[in-house]
């Protein structure tokens, strides 16, 4: 009930059945006893896990009425698909999500990015494109459908959500069989939550009247209630489960393409690059990068050509990418020390890096360069612009200069191409010394992009203060160092 007596049109998703709870109550009522686990000789690559099914629920309705902590909204690429499900979510948003979306500049096929949920009963949204489907495209789609379902539950576990409510990611307008597609759902979520079940409480399935029959059938695959269940579903299984992660499997990428057939794989003259190639994966094309040895042999004696070192620095970029999306951020996340916010008076995504909330001499600094180079990656394909605050950092916040080459090593030619101006605000004495040393002798092309901004007032007059997220602690410095312009703006809340 709201406060004036009303009923609430949103539904608490504690008050929703689990998917195991009707069928215990039918156990119950037929008196059937469990099948034994020494009567079961083969067991489902999904077995029944209780603790799992109990975070499960089906409910059939709309997406957009779930007091869950995020709900996921389905979309294009331009983020303003006009479906049943965006549009509920637009109704009960309010006009602000349109403002907060337009931000966003747009979300690729598979990747996921999130918005506040504003009036809807759920905290966040997060918004996601399923792919066209085509059959002669079958793999693409599928490898794209997965990473929609498994970014949003990444997402989602780096920003510590209690539960998320899922829609039917693969529109009718997208041509995506509904029966293929809910088995590249259902896994995927099963894997998730094998491994980090115990990061989310519960997951949602909102369906229509129209896609219920279809989840009510294939959920006892991938989520048995029973042994019983377990080894009656077994049957039904598709020939392709996905991998570990529930990823498709695509037997041609598996074809291993040796340099010298005919060689034993034990030759030890094989082991540096079977070592250096598990990075990449086992697929037919990552065996047709050469000999690695050989590359690193030529790159020391400046033999190699330019294009080769780019293809080499390439390769190494995608390792750290690949790494960074396989890990668990989740700690580096929460300090809350990079993010996104809005954008300059070009136009330009403002990424924010705040120097206070990076404790140096506590974090794996390893991880946090995988978490830089895995929520900047979508980024900086476009022209952004970085923040950095360095306002009441101290040496043990200082990150130190070979940890920034390393950085500036690794990342893809796109980061540098595309940052369009480095804003060092608050800057002290000393910092501005180690910056120019930095920016002089240690890497080249960032010197004309770094701007030093002594107030907020200043910083102002390049990104527009509605468009940029400060902490409560910046406003308080400018504000009693250079007087209380703008000081009583209102700091984020998620800050």
């Amino acid at each position: 009930m709201d406060p004036l007596g009303a009923p609430s049109q949103f539904v608490d998703v504690d008050s929703l059945p689990g998917w195991s709870d009707a069928y215990e109550a039918k156990q119950l009522d037929c008196h059937q006893s469990p099948v034994e686990k020494a009567q079961v000789d083969v067991r489902s690559p999904f077995p029944y896990r209780k603790d799992i099914n109990k975070k499960i629920i089906l409910w059939k309705g709309d997406v957009a009425l779930l007091n869950c902590t995020a709900i996921v909204n389905t979309s294009n690429e331009t983020l303003t698909d006009k479906n049943p499900v965006s549009e509920s979510i637009f109704m009960h948003a309010g006009p602000d999500l349109k403002d907060e979306l337009q931000k966003l500049k747009g979300c690729r096929t598979g990747e996921a990015k999130l918005t506040k949920g504003f009036n809807l009963a759920a905290r966040f949204i997060i918004h996601t494109v399923g792919p066209k489907y085509k059959s002669r495209y079958r793999t693409a789609a599928e490898s794209s459908l997965y990473s929609c379902y498994r970014n949003v539950l990444q997402l989602a576990k780096e920003q510590a959500m209690c539960s998320v409510g899922f829609c039917v990611i693969n529109t009718l307008k997208r041509c995506y069989p509904l029966e293929d597609a809910t088995h590249i759902a259902l896994r995927t979520v099963r894997r998730f939550l094998e491994v980090h079940g115990e990061t989310l409480e519960k997951v949602v399935f909102a369906v229509s009247e129209l896609e219920e029959a279809t989840y009510q059938k294939l959920l006892p695959l991938y989520f048995p209630r029973s042994l019983e269940e377990e080894v009656q579903s077994l049957p039904y299984l598709p020939a392709d489960i996905g991998n570990a992660e529930g990823e498709p499997v695509v037997p041609e990428r598996q074809i291993r393409i040796t340099e010298k057939p005919g060689v034993p794989d034990d030759a030890s003259d094989e082991e540096g690059l079977e070592a250096d190639l598990s990075f990449i994966g086992s697929h037919a094309f990552a065996r047709m990068e050469g000999d690695v040895d050989k590359q690193r042999r030529l790159i020391l004696q400046g033999q190699l050509s330019e294009a080769a070192l780019q293809k080499q620095h390439q390769r190494n970029y995608n390792r750290w990418l690949c790494q960074a999306r396989a890990e668990d951020l989740s700690d580096i996340a929460s300090l809350k020390a990079l993010y996104q916010t809005g954008v300059d008076n070009c136009g330009r995504t403002v990424m924010v890096v705040v120097g206070r909330n990076i404790p140096v001499t506590l974090i794996d600094m390893e991880k946090a360069l995988l978490y830089f180079i895995h929520v900047m990656d979508h980024i900086a394909v476009k022209e952004y612009v970085l923040v950095y605050f360095h306002t009441l950092t101290n040496d043990y916040n200082q990150l130190d200069s070979n940890f920034l080459k390393k950085l500036y090593d690794v990342v893809d030619a796109k980061y540098k191409r595309n940052l369009k101006a480095l804003y060092f605000v608050h800057p002290t004495f000393r910092s501005k010394v180690s910056a120019w040393f930095f920016t002089t002798f240690t890497v080249s092309g960032l010197k004309d992009k770094l701007h030093y901004v002594e107030s907020l007032q200043q910083l102002f007059t390049a990104i527009p203060p509605e468009q940029i997220d400060l902490p409560p602690f910046v406003l308080e410095y400018d504000a009693r160092e250079n007087g209380p312009y703008y000081s009583s703006y209102p700091p984020s809340p998620d800050l």
